[in-house]
């Protein structure tokens, strides 16, 4: 792309903030948008050589040193400027407010940073902040029943509801029932997208980018005129995944792309959750077979919120209020309390009275309320811990 093209119009405009226009981000757009570099390649070169102006400036003997990088890349690295104008794609960014996201910047997804092919950079309408720790995946077929996108915005509803961050792909069917329903729920949900934010697709989701933006984001890898290609949507996926502490499907067949995000996420450690469906009907054999390869079985949000369990950072998603586990985030203000009063080791029940200023009864009660949620267990007969 030269500096006298023009990107696709995007009509998703919500004011003007400057983009970050430094020497090193600009070698790091240059590079991140040659053809020919994928994500796997962009990570082996920054491994190797350091900073993007680095490889930019590197000889082909040298280039040719890392894996995967042959004459035909080589030749696309040494000609950059050829290809790439990256004072043309910031101002785009400027003009459609749309923040360039390096790995050191405070709204980067952290839960990406734990991926060896991690995006040195993400194009981002709208701001992931802090709380996204705390996100789950919903994702599932384009081709949706009824049945289907009603419990995907029902569960997409009652995580918002909760405070949990839904992430979806912005696709038709369950993605955009998940997207919706947590917007309903006044929560936040983050799309990724398997094109450039410039080749919104599909193009009749520009209104619901536009309502996922406004209190969440719009991410992408990919230069902002990137038209989507079939190959791009499996490397969206793991972007899903791993944004996530929990993927959860709902409807998906045989072959499908929500499939692909499961396995994903069970690579990265990261729970698979799957809703099952009618075994006569053919968007549910995905989800169902997941089950029996030992996906959780998810039928409430409780259900979800359980699977996660214990975070091993704590998140914060309000001014005054710090969560350890997803299941707190269900607690009424009685429980919170008493929970509050449990320290991580040895506390007596005496202690928890004290602090809490509950009488004995109500502690009591509520602390076999908080084992049943597996938030706490007992030490002994008189003494509790958080877990």
């Amino acid at each position: 792309m030269d500096g006298s093209q023009k990107l696709a119009p995007n009509s998703l405009h919500l004011g003007n903030t400057p983009a970050q226009q430094s020497a090193d981000l600009r070698s790091l757009l240059c590079l991140s948008m040659l053809p020919g570099i994928g994500p796997r390649t962009l990570c082996l070169l920054l491994e190797h050589f350091g900073t993007a102006n680095e490889v930019l400036a590197a000889s082909s003997e040298q280039l040719a040193v890392v894996s995967g990088v042959g004459p035909k890349l080589i030749h696309t690295i040494r000609t950059a400027d050829h290809f790439v104008d990256p004072d043309h794609v910031l101002a785009w960014c400027d003009e459609h407010n749309v923040e360039v996201l390096q790995q050191n910047s405070a709204a980067y997804p952290q839960g990406l940073l734990e991926q060896p092919d991690a995006p040195p950079i993400l194009f981002s309408l709208g701001l992931p902040t802090g709380a996204d720790r705390l996100a789950v995946a919903i994702v599932g077929t384009r081709h949706a029943t009824s049945y289907g996108t009603r419990q995907a915005d029902r569960l997409a509803y009652g995580l918002a509801k909760a405070g949990v961050t839904v992430v979806s792909g912005l696709a038709r069917g369950i993605d955009a029932a998940a997207h919706e329903g947590a917007i309903a729920a006044g929560g936040r949900t983050i799309a990724i997208l398997g094109g450039g934010l410039g080749q919104l697709y599909p193009a009749e989701h520009e209104g619901l980018a536009k309502a996922i933006a406004a209190d969440g984001a719009v991410l992408s890898e990919y230069r902002p005129d990137a038209k989507p290609r079939s190959g791009m949507f499996p490397q969206r996926n793991r972007l899903i995944a791993g944004m996530s502490l929990a993927t959860l499907v709902i409807e998906a067949p045989d072959r499908s792309g929500a499939l692909i995000t499961a396995r994903m996420a069970g690579e990265m450690g990261r729970e698979v959750l799957a809703l099952p469906g009618p075994v006569t009907s053919r968007a549910s054999r995905g989800t169902n077979q997941l089950i029996r390869e030992g996906a959780t079985l998810v039928q409430t949000v409780d259900d979800v919120l359980e699977a996660i369990g214990p975070m091993g950072q704590a998140v914060t998603v309000s001014q005054d209020r710090v969560v350890r586990n997803p299941a707190e985030l269900k607690l009424n203000d009685l429980e919170r309390k008493v929970l509050e009063s449990v320290e991580p080791s040895n506390t007596s029940i005496d202690q928890v009275i004290a602090v809490s200023g509950l009488p004995a009864h109500q502690v009591m009660a509520t602390l076999s309320v908080l084992e049943m949620r597996k938030l706490i267990r007992r030490l002994s007969g008189q003494y509790v811990s958080r877990i």
